[in-house]
């Protein structure tokens, strides 16, 4: 009998499915890929996860876990040889709760409101990236103190942020770059210029169900 693998339905560009993979990446575990185009998305998806969002993952037992960061834990629970959960120090633990929940709300509202400023006329883009800035102000002042942003190797926090930092300097890469962040930076600079990072931005074709079987990660 031939080995079941978990199925992964994902968008190469968007942060959360970013993150996902990069967790499986660093656990270790080999998933059934299927690229979506979000304008086109797969019954099957669909019928797994009704709110057609991405990432969405099953696993070989038939549990649908379609939130990425349930998707990294999930992951990660299972394999975590970079010990990126930090589970013997509870301060840690909780570190990474902390950047991760204001990350996905404060911040991730203020980046849509720089990205897509022209839906909201109501105030320059220089506002809207002054609001998202006090988050990389956070996190350049923990960058100073350590390499990574819990401590002196990358944790959940890193993989889980990074994806959104790359999104927001991406809107302005001269202005980023020139910035006072530098150490943000340097962060940002070692994630996007890491192995990891290019296979999980392997680009594969569209998924539909007589494409053949790919894999994550290839090696």
């Amino acid at each position: 009998m031939s080995k079941s693998y978990p199925i992964l339905y994902t968008f190469r560009r968007c942060p959360y499915a970013m993150r996902a993979r990069m967790a499986l990446f660093h656990s270790g575990i080999k998933v059934e890929v299927r690229e979506v185009v979000l304008k086109d998305k797969p019954e099957e998806m669909l019928q797994a996860s009704p709110k057609g969002t991405v990432p969405v993952l099953i696993i070989p037992d038939a549990t649908v876990i379609d939130e990425s960061l349930d998707i990294m834990y999930w992951a990660l629970n299972q394999s975590d040889p970079s010990n990126l959960l930090c589970r013997e120090n509870h301060d840690f633990v909780s570190e990474i709760s902390t950047l991760i929940d204001e990350n996905d709300s404060a911040f991730k509202q203020h980046l849509d409101l720089y990205k897509y400023h022209d839906r909201h006329p109501e105030n320059p883009q220089s506002h809207y990236r002054s609001l998202g800035e006090q988050f990389l102000q956070k996190l350049e002042e923990r960058l100073k103190l350590s390499k990574f942003l819990i401590n002196e190797s990358p944790s959940l926090a890193d993989l889980a942020i990074f994806p959104f930092i790359r999104q927001f300097a991406h809107v302005d890469k001269e202005w980023f770059y020139n910035s006072e962040y530098t150490e943000l930076i340097h962060w940002l600079d070692f994630f996007l210029e890491g192995i990891e990072f290019k296979e999980v931005m392997t680009k594969f074709s569209q998924w539909c169900p007589d494409t053949t079987t790919v894999f994550f990660p290839k090696s």
